[in-house]
């Protein structure tokens, strides 16, 4: 399989573990970074294509290669901007912007897993467990209601949010599956509203009205979700406290502080 020619100097976009660059007709190069282990290479391509035989509207993927000396993986080319630069651009959309999210996540749940593929409970307990700001005690609490929660196999994307949605003038894909699980709905639900919430609770959105914004794409995005999908909504807020406890073990300095103060919620 040979591409267009391309320079690694010229990449479409730079990331922390990976570049991208052109490939193929409707195929780009995911090429991540010599430290990148292999492994973890080969099970971002394991997760992606067990999401796209899912039915979940993801970028299929088609084969691990190497090129000059980096491994790669090659995805199918989605078109589009991502959620999150559409709502920086006109913030004044975000209602219909989170109908459009709500009913991607929706759709994402409806989808099976039948693959070997990481729990959800497994995972938020290696988070919680690793989790250094946590005290013991409520490292206990988190850990015992983590126990008593539903378990679920439905697709569940770990790490929902504006930014990892990409939209088109006639389609929209999900993208970044490398913390995808098999679960419960809820639970993802619920991850998503941390996200959010810690957006509002943090000081990286400092304008007013975007923030004002920012919260009622939340608000509408559950709305509509609810209307899509039954959510228990003692269920959803017992979730919120285990997954901000999860969150944690992410290491954000600027949320440490109002994560902990979700957590010992489960109290």
């Amino acid at each position: 399989m040979e591409p267009k020619p391309f320079s690694l100097d010229t990449p479409l976009a730079r990331g922390r573990t990976a570049d991208v660059f052109e490939w193929d007709d409707g195929y780009v190069l995911k090429l991540f970074h010599n430290w990148f282990p292999l492994g973890d290479v080969e099970y971002e391509l394991k997760i992606a294509r067990a999401v796209h035989a899912s039915g979940v509207r993801s970028p299929a993927i088609k084969a691990l290669i190497q090129v000059q000396g980096r491994n790669g993986l090659i995805y199918e080319r989605v078109s589009g901007n991502s959620m999150l630069t559409m709502f920086q651009r006109k913030p004044w959309t975000a209602i219909s912007l989170a109908r459009t999210f709500a009913q991607l996540h929706a759709q994402m749940h409806a989808c099976t897993f039948n693959a070997d593929v990481p729990g959800q409970r497994q995972r938020l307990q290696h988070k919680i467990q690793d989790a250094a700001a946590l005290h013991v005690l409520t490292k206990s609490a988190l850990l015992k209601a983590l126990d008593s929660m539903p378990d679920g196999d439905k697709v569940c994307h770990g790490d929902f949010h504006p930014a990892n949605v990409l939209i088109s003038s006639d389609d929209s894909s999900i993208i970044d599956w490398i913390d995808a699980s098999s679960g419960n709905p809820a639970a993802d639900v619920a991850r998503t509203s941390i996200i959010l919430l810690g957006a509002l609770a943090g000081k990286q959105i400092r304008n007013v009205l975007v923030r004002m914004f920012v919260g009622f794409f939340h608000t509408a995005y559950l709305r509509e979700y609810s209307r899509l999908r039954p959510l228990d909504g003692f269920e959803y807020r017992r979730w919120l406290p285990i997954v901000a406890g999860a969150r944690l073990s992410e290491n954000i300095p600027e949320l440490e502080s109002w994560l902990v103060t979700q957590a010992k919620k489960i109290e």
